[in-house]
């Protein structure tokens, strides 16, 4: 069924708070890519024409329906500390017209936020419950309309409130249309982070160092990272990371932050020869370790970039997190996706790391990668279970732009929704069997199935840095290039970024402004 036009209304009197009919429309749009509801693209259609035909022949009429979502949206007043908004919405299909469905503000929600909230939940719930919509067969997504990429921070602002468990709940099921399941999962997930989120405060901060290099860049990638250059290249990145560091840690002197956590990923930070990554360690450890940092966490990523000589350098300073990412243990994936090792290389770089070292091991996966079903997920499982790895995260493959595999995306067999809901299942429960319980979680666009990124850990082997960096209530330094920095204002709560170039060849002529930017903005914060 294709809508061969979309007709976006509201009441003249609904305009409140700068509120713009076209960002209504890009909310509407949200819903139906989430049903994968074709929308009639004229331009795309008249490009096609102008492809086949060399004159300018008539367009055919498109097939289709027309579609019409109107809305009213009425306020107590802009005057009102507390404005209470209502939006009415009703849904015109061929002539049809929907049963109207209202929808009223919560809580502290702003004028804004709740107006584009309530377009998108009234359109949705037409979708899924009126009968002109019945014979579209569309059901309850998992994730309702929560669209963001941290939805626990949701959760976590009702918690601030003192919202009971079982409130939060309904309040995700009823204001946002998220499905039981999902409702409870980050629910849970969220009171369990709530121990962590607490031992931080105004002064303790993390540090993000950016290394942005990697041995070759894999099929789904799309960070910024560059094959590792020459020495030349790298005495280049290693004077501006330099300055980069020297900047920071004046800023943590400066304030006199505590430094919680360090996290160094990348691209891959083990890419870097033994000498350099040294180097970089012993530079992170002095001017930034204390006896008060909690975590010093290293992505060495993958085993054709780890040594025997890195594992000596991580253990001499200090670190004790390592992230090993095999995303499958599939050979021909592993080679599909332009990964040179084994599954028995990474293996034996697990063994490695246990054995020469006191590390906290997590390990990533990637559901839903070309060519695999559920059962080459069962198999990887399998594969993974003696390894006994203290954190793994279940990644849904993500079709991002600039990758390869967005690119040339008509070359590979992807598994499509149901499949890949079928293969997170099974990671899930495989994973929960061992033990292993949730306990941080984020979201993309383009993710297949619709799924979610989850952290799964034994207990007591939480990683500070990712509950933090997922729900953005500690300040993080971030070092390096493509590296962000987000300042929480000790005041209000509120978090700005500031980012890095993720240019190389920017961050390395412009290093002066980037640290200065980084600068002011933590002196606004901290009204310095």
């Amino acid at each position: 069924m294709l809508i061969k036009k979309l007709i976006i209304r509201e009441d003249e009197k609904g305009n409140f708070h700068g509120h713009r009919p076209e960002v209504v429309e890009k909310v509407i749009k949200e819903v139906l890519n989430l049903f994968r509801l074709p929308l009639y693209d004229e331009a795309a259609e008249k490009a096609k024409q102008w492809a086949l035909y060399t004159s300018r022949a008539p367009l055919p009429e498109p097939v289709g329906e027309v579609w019409e979502v109107c809305h009213t949206i009425t306020a107590d007043g802009p005057d009102n500390p507390d404005t209470r908004i209502t939006v009415t919405t009703t849904f015109i299909r061929d002539g049809r017209e929907s049963r109207p469905v209202m929808g009223e503000s919560v809580g502290d929600e702003a004028p804004k936020a709740a107006v584009h909230r309530l377009v998108k939940l009234n359109f949705y719930n037409i979708l899924i419950n009126d009968s002109i919509a019945k014979d579209l067969n569309i059901e309850e997504a998992p994730w309702g309309i929560l669209h963001g990429v941290r939805p626990t921070k949701i959760v976590h602002h009702a918690l601030d409130r003192g919202d009971s468990r079982e409130s939060v709940i309904d309040m995700l099921r009823r204001d946002y249309g998220a499905g039981e399941e999902k409702s409870v999962m980050i629910t849970d997930l969220a009171i369990r982070q709530r121990p962590f989120l607490a031992q931080t405060d105004e002064k303790t901060v993390s540090i993000y160092v950016g290394i942005p290099f990697c041995l070759t860049r894999c099929l789904y990638c799309s960070f910024p990272a560059y094959i590792l250059p020459g020495r030349d290249g790298l005495r280049k990145f290693w004077q501006a990371m330099t300055a980069d560091m020297k900047a920071a840690k004046e800023a943590v002197e400066k304030y006199g932050f505590t430094v919680q956590n360090v996290y160094i990923g990348g691209g891959t930070p083990t890419a870097l020869p033994n000498d350099m990554f040294e180097q970089l360690l012993a530079a992170v450890e002095t001017n930034f370790i204390t006896d008060k940092t909690i975590e010093f966490t290293v992505e060495a990523g993958r085993p054709d970039s780890m040594s025997l000589e890195k594992i000596g350098s991580m253990s001499r300073h200090g670190v004790n997190r390592v992230s090993v990412n095999p995303q499958t243990m599939q050979i021909k994936t592993l080679r599909r996706i332009g990964r040179r090792h084994t599954p028995k290389d990474i293996a034996a770089m697990y063994h490695l790391l246990r054995g020469l070292g006191d590390f906290s091991i997590n390990m990533d996966l990637i559901i839903g990668l070309p060519g695999e079903t559920a059962a080459e997920v069962t198999d990887t499982m399998a594969q993974l279970e003696p390894l006994k790895p203290d954190d793994i995260t279940v990644h849904a493959l993500a079709l991002k732009r600039g990758s390869r595999l967005a690119m040339h995306i008509e070359d590979y067999e992807l598994p499509d929704d149901e499949e890949a809901q079928k293969m997170f299942a099974v990671a899930r429960d495989t994973i929960e069997g061992w033990g292993l319980r949730p306990y941080y979680l984020y979201r993309q666009g383009y993710q297949r199935g619709e799924l979610e990124n989850v952290g799964f850990c034994r207990p007591g082997a939480e990683s500070m840095y990712n509950i933090q960096i997922m729900e953005e209530r500690q300040t993080i330094i971030g070092i390096g290039g493509a590296a962000t920095t987000k300042v929480v204002d000790p005041a209000t709560g509120v978090m700005k970024a500031c980012f890095n170039a993720k240019e190389l060849s920017v961050y390395l002529e412009r290093i002066e402004g980037y640290t200065q930017r980084r600068a002011d903005f933590l002196a606004a914060a901290y009204n310095i």
